[in-house]
């Protein structure tokens, strides 16, 4: 369970790096990146990154290794913004959390589906069995 500085910290930092890559960041490898989510270690000094892309996936495993790559100078920019001790060293991870809920959507709809079509069979002028 993160303590509240974690998740203040958390917080913080999903703001600013949002920022950072919406104004500062110009790789065009990126697509249309966003921070979703971000895990801090209890001693503050690592950070996990989770974003999302929009696209194919062949563009999120290149998003993330272009993140990856800037992961120290985003640190860096990180370091200029925020009043922090020490500034978490950053991973970037791609949160899967919307393919899953979509997916669990996609199920949800199929059942409801065959549900409807299972009623429409038991009818009035159907065989009961």
């Amino acid at each position: 369970m993160a303590t509240t500085r974690q998740r203040r910290v958390a917080e913080l930092i999903k703001a600013e790096v949002s920022q950072i890559l919406q104004r500062e960041v110009s790789d065009p490898r990126l697509g249309f990146v966003t921070v979703t989510d971000v895990e801090v270690t209890p001693d503050l000094r690592d950070a996990r990154v989770f974003i999302s892309v929009l696209g194919e996936p062949e563009q999120a495993r290149e998003s993330i290794a272009a993140l990856q790559r800037a992961a120290k100078y985003i640190r860096g920019l990180l370091g200029r913004r925020v009043d922090l001790r020490v500034i978490p060293e950053l991973t970037f991870k791609l949160d899967r959390s919307f393919e899953r809920g979509a997916r669990v959507l996609e199920l949800l709809h199929e059942l409801e589906a065959e549900a409807k079509q299972g009623e429409e069979g038991n009818g009035p002028g159907s065989q009961g069995g």
